[in-house]
C-alpha cells in the first residue's frame, strides 16, 4: 500500500461526515507504519476503545482511498478456552483476538442506523499476520498450503466484499 497523508486518510471515509472524519484520531507517526507490509490500515482510538477505523488503498489507479468507520459491538462475551477466526485474513485467535467490528452503511441506510459488521483481527493487523511479521497466541496455529500470494490475495477480496456490502446503497 502507498502511503497516506492524514489529509488523504480524513478524505477517505465514506461511512460518517466530514465532520466526524476531522475529528477521528489518527496514527501518531504515520511514516513509521509498514506501508509495503500493508493492504490496509487499521487502528483503534486510543482515546475510545469502542472504536477502529480502516482505510482500504484504492482499487483503480487514480482512485480514492476508502475509510471506513467501525464499533466494536458492546457486550460481546470472550471465551479464552476457545479459539476465533478473522473474516479477512482467517488468521486463527485464542480469547480476545478477534472483535466483531460494526460499519456504518454508506448514505442515507447508514444515517438510520443500519450495519454491516464482521469478525475482524482485534488489532486489525491482518496484513501483518498473513505476511508472518507478527504471530497470534494460538499455541498451535493452523497450518495453510496456499502461498503468501494467494493468502493476500484471499485478504483482499475479502476485504473487498466488505467494502461493497458497506457502500452498496450509498450512490
Amino acid at each position: 500500500m502507498d502511503p497516506l497523508t492524514d489529509a488523504e486518510l480524513r478524505a477517505s471515509f465514506v461511512n460518517c461526515t466530514k465532520g466526524e472524519a476531522g475529528r477521528i484520531n489518527l496514527p501518531r507517526d504515520l511514516s513509521a507504519l509498514p506501508w509495503a507490509d500493508l493492504d490496509y490500515v487499521g487502528w483503534r482510538d486510543p482515546g475510545a476503545p469502542d472504536r477502529a477505523y480502516l482505510v482500504a488503498p484504492a482499487s483503480a489507479p487514480g482512485g480514492k482511498a476508502v475509510g471506513l468507520t467501525l464499533r466494536i459491538a458492546p457486550g460481546a462475551r470472550r471465551n479464552l478456552m476457545r479459539s476465533s477466526l478473522c473474516g479477512l485474513c482467517l488468521t486463527g485467535h485464542s480469547g480476545g483476538g478477534v472483535d466483531l467490528l460494526a460499519a456504518p452503511l454508506a448514505g442515507p441506510a447508514g444515517r438510520q442506523g443500519n450495519t454491516v459488521a464482521l469478525y475482524m483481527c482485534a488489532d486489525l493487523a491482518c496484513s501483518l499476520y498473513i505476511r508472518g511479521k507478527k504471530t497470534s497466541a494460538l499455541v498451535r496455529p493452523m497450518e495453510e498450503t496456499l502461498t503468501l500470494e494467494q493468502r493476500i490475495d484471499r485478504t483482499r477480496r475479502n476485504l473487498d466484499a466488505f467494502l461493497a456490502k458497506v457502500t452498496a446503497r450509498a450512490a
